[in-house]
């Protein structure tokens, strides 16, 4: 297995690693999100840059990223951020906020690599542009390894279809981790994704993969990645940026917990 070195953190071995999103609408609030992290269980930040407000702006070409705005709150947050941040513009097809138009998308992850002051790119392995490759090659271009992401907010697809998915990430645009969100509408179907996971992670993968089955149904995805084969996963602090988040410190205590039973 290929991890992914984040300064003292590897992702990919051991427990997973949680991120905490920042999803403040105002510059204060993402501040204060990004400086509690100090006194709490995060291993990385994920600031989720579509629920900042004035984050896009409309022009003629479309709704366009507000690029000046958006990198200087970056610089500043990090200034703060007492760990390594993961930046995500999550577009409305795949559960944002914010309508961008697809040059808006591709020209602002390409400026956050180009600004130096994160960690890793969130990219749409889907994306509508279907330019998801080109800018994760960019990515990797400025040494910044790439999230490539899928989310299905509507329900679960079968075994096959997930596996097939996190393998066109890995194996067609070379993103550094694979990550799959879907929405259970039944205990079954989150086995079904439990079981992809496993699969893939047992017979594919080479690099870590992150999965999830959200909402209240999925919680017990968001704690078992060790034992399915799922790197990280996500745990809110105050506000979720995606149903079905447990709370951080709650989440850090259930992994504890768990990594020393599989010790013993």
């Amino acid at each position: 297995m290929q991890t992914v070195r984040i300064g003292h953190l590897e992702i990919g071995e051991g427990r997973p690693c949680i991120i905490v999103p920042l999803t403040s609408s105002t510059l204060d609030g993402l501040m204060d999100e990004a400086m509690a992290l100090a006194d709490l269980p995060a291993d990385l930040a994920e600031w989720r840059i579509d629920l900042l407000e004035g984050a896009v702006k409309d022009t003629p070409e479309g709704p366009m990223p507000d690029l000046v705005y958006i990198l200087q709150v970056l610089a500043g947050l990090r200034t703060v951020l007492p760990v390594a941040l993961l930046a995500t513009f999550r577009t409305v097809e795949e559960g944002g906020f914010c309508p961008v138009s697809d040059a808006g998308y591709e020209a602002l992850c390409r400026a956050l690599c180009d600004s130096r002051n994160i960690a890793l790119l969130d990219v749409e392995a889907f994306h509508r542009s279907g330019r998801a490759s080109a800018l994760i090659a960019y990515a990797h271009e400025r040494r910044i390894p790439v999230v490539a992401s899928w989310h299905d907010f509507h329900g679960t697809p079968n075994k096959d279809k997930i596996v097939g998915r996190l393998r066109f990430m890995q194996d067609e645009l070379n993103a550094d981790m694979l990550k799959a969100a879907v929405m259970p509408q039944s205990r079954a179907d989150v086995l079904n994704l439990l079981s992809a996971t496993e699969e893939m992670t047992a017979n594919f993968a080479d690099r870590p993969v992150i999965t999830m089955s959200m909402g209240p149904l999925g919680v017990m995805s968001r704690v078992c990645g060790q034992s399915f084969g799922s790197a990280a996963t996500f745990g809110s602090a105050g506000h979720a940026s995606a149903p079905g988040q447990l709370d951080v410190e709650a989440l850090d205590t259930v992994l504890s917990i768990l990594d020393d039973a599989s010790r013993n």
